[in-house]
C-alpha cells in the first residue's frame, strides 16, 4: 500500500515538501505518492528518484488563506482532493498535507465521512512533558462542540494512547481551571458529569499540570486546546530565544558558555514540532496527518513516518474498536 503526500500545501512548498519525502523515502517500506504539479515539483526531485516515490498529477492547489468549503467545491483537481480520493479509493492508506488546516479537515470529512458512532473529527497532537509527555485533542478540527463530543475525543485519545504510544490502560484527563468536580464553566461542568461515568477518567487537570503531571490523554474543545497549542509554541520559541541571546558572541568567551548551549539543544530537540512532524486526524473513515503551514523538510519526513506507524499499528481499526466497546 502506500502514503500520498499534498506536495502543494504548506508555506515552503514545494521545496520543502519534496525534500522531506526524499528523506522519508528510504525509510519507508511503502510506496510514496507525492500529488502535485509536475512542473512544480520535478525541480526539485532528484535524478535518480527513489523507487518507491511516483508523482501523481494534480493541476491546481488550495491556498493557505482559502475558504475550505469553497475550495471543497470548486478545486476538485487539487493535489490535497487528489490525495484524498487516494485513501479514498483504496490506493492509499494515509494522507499528509502541510496545507491549509481547515480544507485538509474539510476534504477529508466530506470525503470520508465519520466512522460510525463519532459525531466530530479531533486533531489529537502529542506533547511532551515531565514523563513521557500526552495527547491533546482536539487542538484544532471541531471548535463548536457539545458536551457529548469530547466523551468521543475521550475514547479516541484512548484508541491513540493505545495504538500509538503504547499505553496499555491510559487514562484520560478533562482540561479545566481547576481540579475539584464542580470547577469550569457550564460546559466543561457538563462534560465532567458525562467522563465521571467511565473508570478510566482521571478527573480535571490544570493547563500548568499536565506539563507537571503523569497522563496520557488530555480532552478540551478546539479552541481552548488550538490557544493551549499556540500558546505553548510561543513559550517555547522565547525560552530558547532567550537561552541563544544568553551565549555571548566573542568565540573565546562562547567556549565556557558549552554546557548552557548542551541544554539548549536537549530543551530544542523536545519541544520543536519538527520533531513529531505533524498529528493524526481523528474520527473518519481514512487518515490524514496535518502539518503546521511552516513545516521544514525534516517535519515533512516525520509527518511521513508518524503516518506509516499509525497505519501499521492499526490506529483506525483501533479507534472502531474503543467506539464499539465504549471503552
Amino acid at each position: 500500500m502506500s502514503i500520498a503526500l499534498d506536495a502543494m500545501g504548506g508555506d515552503h512548498a514545494p521545496e520543502a515538501i519534496v525534500e522531506g519525502a526524499m528523506l522519508a523515502a528510504p525509510l519507508l517500506n511503502r510506496k510514496l505518492y507525492l500529488v502535485g504539479r509536475s512542473d512544480s515539483v520535478c525541480p526539485f526531485l532528484p535524478n535518480a528518484m527513489p523507487s518507491n516515490v511516483e508523482l501523481v498529477e494534480a493541476e491546481d492547489s488550495v491556498s493557505m488563506d482559502e475558504k475550505p468549503t469553497h475550495a471543497y467545491r470548486v478545486k476538485k483537481n487539487s493535489s490535497l482532493m487528489v490525495a484524498t480520493r487516494l485513501v479514498h479509493d483504496g490506493k492509499a492508506e494515509a494522507m499528509v498535507s502541510a496545507g491549509n488546516t481547515g480544507a485538509a479537515s474539510t476534504f477529508a470529512l466530506l470525503t470520508w465521512r465519520q466512522i460510525p458512532g463519532l459525531h466530530r473529527p479531533a486533531i489529537a497532537t502529542r506533547i511532551p512533558n515531565r514523563h513521557d509527555g500526552f495527547v491533546l485533542l482536539d487542538s484544532g478540527a471541531s471548535p463548536d462542540v457539545d458536551p457529548e463530543h469530547l466523551v468521543e475525543f475521550a475514547l479516541m485519545g484512548r484508541a491513540y494512547a493505545r495504538a500509538v504510544m503504547g499505553r496499555l490502560e491510559p487514562r484520560v484527563h478533562l482540561l479545566n481551571i481547576g481540579e475539584e468536580a464542580g470547577k469550569g464553566n457550564a460546559f466543561t461542568k457538563q462534560v465532567h458529569g458525562l467522563l465521571a461515568r467511565y473508570d478510566w477518567f482521571a478527573g480535571n487537570i490544570e493547563p500548568n499540570h499536565m506539563f507537571k503531571e503523569p497522563c496520557d490523554v488530555v480532552v478540551c474543545d478546539a479552541f481552548v486546546g488550538n490557544t493551549v497549542l499556540k500558546t505553548g509554541e510561543g513559550v517555547a520559541e522565547m525560552i530558547g530565544e532567550i537561552i541563544r541571546n544568553a551565549i555571548p558572541s566573542n568565540p573565546l568567551i562562547r567556549s565556557a558558555f558549552w554546557p548552557v548551549k548542551f541544554v539548549g539543544d536537549r530543551l530544542r530537540k523536545q519541544i520543536d514540532y519538527a520533531e513529531a512532524g505533524g498529528a493524526p486526524l481523528l474520527g473518519l473513515n481514512g487518515l490524514c496527518v496535518i502539518c503546521h503551514g511552516r513545516s521544514n523538510a525534516k517535519a515533512i519526513k516525520n509527518a511521513l513516518l508518524m503516518a506509516q506507524t499509525a497505519v501499521e499499528n492499526q490506529l483506525l481499526a483501533s479507534i472502531r474498536d474503543t467506539i464499539n466497546r465504549n471503552g
